[in-house]
């Protein structure tokens, strides 16, 4: 099997005159918007030879963008207090509404493009309808500046992350608060749900990324690669990866399966404030102090998940102990210590732009031995060890889909269970909050 690419810088653009706030793609993936400190939002189009849109209207600095879903709105939040709304052509067109008391740090569509969730300075999640920008409600219980607020894929529950040290999840239709995580050590500067709706990760402060299942509100990673603080993250759409940006000037690519770190991207000059998969996950750009945002190509979702893993066992056996991997999925390891620097294909006006740190345990090979044939014998039973190792892997993919579906059917016998002891005692079944904390 052939070795699976590393990311790729792509493209880098250069416009914003003070730090990049965030970025996103539009789903059509002819556009990039980006939100900066200098008030302004820019679109960017893909395609070289077309000139970029700035568009100007806030008043402060930009803190947030995102597409809707359909692409045909994007929304900004800014230090003035407002969010606008603006159709993402060359007349910039845009409606506003002030949407807080104090700055709006994050602005988020829900995924059927309907609403809008906001989280400001003035310590207040709201939740808006797209039609008139009609205002639906508040979640009231952070003490502190809330950072982010996103909606789970199915949109009933929603996610924010404050200065308070607390990430909150909220039922959107009760309006109550379910559970407050409080394992961070520092503010919470960011936070997002897995695509599957089942965890949510963090990034904050203390320079830690951490993963709770929010079916058991129970914290099941947590890594410390960064050595800086930890800006931003954005779960791949096949969620098996996440990649993080931070002020230590890196990105990194996490193995989420594997519960390691895949690789280190290096490329910005200073702080890494903003990143974003793409919608298909073949992009993801980000975004920094440096001013610029830059595109990179992901490369390594070319290659299926199983093939990758078969490669790094195949490794094992080549490489010798140092090597080694582990196939027990969703335990966290130490950062694995990165040796070697390896630069990736990048255009020829990019060439010293970038370079890649593979975060992959490989080691270099021992002198000469590249140059030695291997016995006949020694591969053959290479191969018997490789195509055992995929065999097994194979196995736990079928063991986690089956436990996965055993815990579904235990959750619908726990509420038959409840119902029962309820009408047993003479009371009518209480309406459950958590209802979608229950869905595989």
């Amino acid at each position: 099997m052939e070795q699976p690419d590393d990311p790729s810088l792509e493209r880098h653009f250069k416009g914003h005159r003070d730090t990049v706030t965030s970025v996103d793609f539009n789903p059509n993936m002819k556009q990039i918007a980006s939100g900066s400190m200098d008030s302004c939002v820019m679109v960017w189009n893909m395609k070289s030879q077309m000139r970029a849109y700035r568009f100007v209207g806030h008043k402060d600095a930009v803190m947030s963008v995102e597409f809707s879903p359909s692409g045909h709105l994007l929304a900004s939040a800014s230090r003035d207090k407002t969010v606008r709304l603006w159709v993402p052509s060359v007349k910039g067109e845009s409606t506003v509404f002030k949407a807080h008391t104090a700055t709006v740090r994050s602005v988020s569509f829900s995924g059927d493009g309907q609403s809008l969730v906001t989280a400001s300075d003035d310590k207040t999640v709201k939740v808006w309808t797209l039609h008139r920008q009609k205002f639906l409600f508040s979640l009231n219980q952070h003490i502190n500046w809330v950072r982010c607020a996103k909606f789970s894929p199915d949109g009933r529950l929603i996610v924010s992350a404050s200065d308070d040290k607390t990430i909150k999840l909220w039922d959107k239709t009760s309006r109550e608060c379910i559970h407050s995580f409080c394992e961070h050590g520092g503010f919470v500067n960011f936070v997002d749900f897995h695509p599957s709706g089942t965890c949510i990760a963090a990034a904050a402060t203390d320079n830690t990324v951490k993963v709770w299942d929010i079916r058991m509100n129970k914290l099941i990673q947590h890594y410390q690669v960064h050595s800086g603080v930890v800006n931003a993250l954005s779960f791949h759409p096949s969620g098996n990866y996440l990649i993080t940006s931070s002020n230590d000037s890196t990105l990194k690519i996490l193995d989420l399966l594997e519960g390691r770190l895949l690789y280190t991207l290096h490329g910005h000059q200073g702080a890494v404030t903003c990143v974003k998969f793409s919608r298909e996950g073949n992009f993801f750009a980000s975004g920094g102090s440096d001013e610029q945002i830059m595109v990179w190509k992901t490369n390594f979702d070319s290659t299926a998940y199983a093939d990758l893993l078969k490669h790094k066992l195949r490794n094992t056996f080549v490489n010798g102990p140092e090597a080694k991997t582990s196939v027990l999925l969703g335990t966290t390891h130490p950062p694995v210590s990165n040796d070697q620097i390896y630069e990736p294909a990048l255009p020829a006006s990019h060439s010293n732009a970038a370079n890649v740190e593979d975060g992959r345990s490989r080691v270099p090979p021992r002198p000469h031995s590249a140059e030695r044939p291997k016995p006949q014998g020694e591969v053959q039973n290479l191969h018997n060890v490789a195509n055992t190792l995929e065999h097994i892997v194979g196995q736990l993919d079928i063991l986690t889909q089956t436990v996965g579906i055993l815990e579904q059917r235990l959750s619908l016998t726990e509420d038959k269970l409840r119902e029962c002891i309820q009408r047993q005692e003479g009371r009518s079944p209480a309406p459950r909050s958590d209802t979608a904390t229950r869905w595989i």
